[in-house]
């Protein structure tokens, strides 16, 4: 098998599949790794393909099975828009690399599973982005549930409220709609802190959620959504997601122990980080911390994180360890800290809230796709 081979290898080919904004923070992180070598990019466009691969001094291609074969490809970095991400997922996969996808890892949850099952078929490892788990306060804070320092987590909470203006949705022609982006702040700048609250609480057992367009009129999405969730540990949650909210106040996720001891970052403050248009104005920081004994702390990890973070490109510094979290997975042969299946929770949340709103009920997990990809049911709830 593919991976048989690369457990041995010291560095790892790889390509890097649609030329957008954030692919250029992909092919910067991939040049600062000493075991990484950038070889190749792919675009439908030939224009866009040529244009980006000079920048970096690669080759470009329009073809992904040529690419993949010809230049030896250990990993493929899809970077295409949410709904497109399955048919380069599964080009890539058949031709032998190994997959790390854009979050989040599909608009859809059939096209979720396509994924998974065409990398499990062809016997190569997947995974999905979410740089975030590498924040040194959300490594704590998970740090501390996995210890027992707040007992069972019992309550989790997101409070993400950001602000997309027009000219974001002017940027490109495939944000703010359906067909093209796949959904609003549910799939595009939630997943982080929706993976991150699933990574603390653990599977769910029901959703029940509502979206609405509050001050978007053009776009045809959601601008923002919120949800009450049930988690199988027993404990509860609830979500407020929101692109309503100007200049962008912060991005919170926070979790509530059955000893009475919280913990909780702000993963994203002030005006949100947007890919290739602006940077991360401030630094993520732990914003409660009642951890018996530890309650003093708090400041001391701020300055340090704040330091840190003074220290690094924030942007490209969080790829460079998820990317070389991948590279060890295939040197050992162990999964990603963030794989296919972990990937597809995030999918089936946002899913569960858009189902929830059509059907005006909660939804019970597991879920499964429905028909017409899985899309039909999220615009119906809105026609």
């Amino acid at each position: 098998m593919k991976n048989d081979r690369l457990r041995t290898k010291s560095v790892y080919n790889i390509a890097i599949l649609g030329c957008g904004k954030v692919a250029h923070l992909h092919a910067k992180a991939i040049l600062n790794l000493p075991n990484a070598n950038l070889v190749g990019v792919w675009s439908r466009s030939l224009k866009t393909a040529t244009e980006f691969a000079a920048q970096y001094q690669v080759a470009s291609y329009t073809n992904i099975d040529k690419l993949i074969r010809s230049k030896n490809v250990d990993l493929a970095i899809v970077c295409t828009p949410h709904p497109f991400h399955l048919n380069p997922c599964v080009e890539a996969a058949n031709a032998g690399a190994n997959i790390l996808v854009e979050k989040p890892l599909a608009s859809t949850l059939d096209d979720a599973d396509k994924m998974i099952a065409a990398c499990k078929h062809a016997g190569v490892k997947l995974g999905v982005v979410s740089q975030r788990r590498w924040y040194e306060p959300v490594k704590r804070v998970k740090e501390a549930i996995d210890a027992g320092k707040i007992g069972k987590p019992v309550f989790g909470t997101i409070n993400m409220l950001g602000w997309r203006d027009r000219d974001y949705y002017d940027a490109d022609l495939w944000r703010g709609t359906w067909e093209m982006e796949g959904g609003g702040v549910l799939v595009n700048q939630a997943p982080h802190q929706l993976d991150i609250l699933l990574w603390y609480m653990g599977e769910i057992d029901e959703v029940y959620g509502h979206w609405q367009n509050l001050n978007h009129p053009y776009i045809e999405v959601e601008d923002t959504a919120v949800a009450i969730v049930k988690f199988k540990n027993g404990g509860i949650g609830n979500i407020i997601v929101s692109n309503s909210e100007k200049p962008g106040i912060y991005g919170k996720v926070h979790v509530h122990g059955e000893n009475g001891a919280s913990v909780g970052v702000q993963t994203d403050g002030g005006a949100m980080f947007i890919a290739g248009m602006s940077g991360i104005l401030e630094p993520p920081v732990n914003d409660i911390w009642s951890v018996p004994g530890e309650e003093k702390m708090l400041d001391k990890w701020v300055e340090e994180d704040c330091a840190h973070f003074n220290t690094i490109d924030p942007m490209v510094y969080y790829m460079e360890r998820q990317i070389e979290d991948f590279l060890q997975a295939l040197e050992t042969n162990s999964e990603p800290l963030v794989n296919g299946v972990e990937g597809r929770k995030t999918v089936e949340l946002f899913t569960a809230i858009y189902r929830s709103t059509r059907d005006n009920k909660p939804i019970k997990f597991p879920l499964k796709p429905e028909g017409k990809g899985d899309m039909y049911g999220r615009l119906s709830s809105k026609k």
